[in-house]
């Protein structure tokens, strides 16, 4: 941003932030680098408020996006479970478990950070009896 303010002859152009509109787009670039994608809706989807929108779809691409980089799985899963009062954000896989180290303050941090920012809880970690799941709950109305 700071950047955009000194060189005004250099600003990037501006486009719309992805939201879940985008997310088959998503899940279609990981099927093409090699990683099998489910994805599975539950309940009605509901149009979420703009910051939302973003922190989910960002959701699904870190857990995505570490599942094929890091975890070395076969396949992922993706679930989103639509509630009256939130939505849950849910990425599998069947990889190594291990957590990935990011020292940029992007990666998990930066996810929970994005997370608790719209009043969510993230949880992140293995799971038996092998892979590593990414789950977020974010409530419909911003913090």
């Amino acid at each position: 941003m700071v950047g955009v303010l000194r060189d005004p002859d250099e600003a990037p152009a501006l486009a719309p932030h992805p939201g879940l509109e985008q997310l088959a787009t998503l899940i279609e670039r990981i099927r093409e680098a090699g990683l099998p994608v489910q994805l599975r809706v539950e309940g009605e989807a509901a149009p979420l408020p703009a910051g939302l929108d973003l922190t989910a779809y960002r959701v699904v691409q870190e857990g995505l996006t570490n599942a094929l980089k890091h975890a070395r799985a076969q396949q992922a899963e993706v679930l989103l479970r639509y509630e009256p009062d939130a939505v849950e954000i849910v990425v599998s896989d069947d990889g190594c478990g291990e957590t990935p180290a990011t020292d940029d303050g992007h990666g998990l941090l930066g996810m929970r950070e994005r997370v608790s920012v719209c009043g969510g809880q993230l949880w992140a970690g293995p799971v038996e009896p092998r892979g590593f799941q990414l789950r977020a709950r974010l409530p419909l109305t911003e913090a």
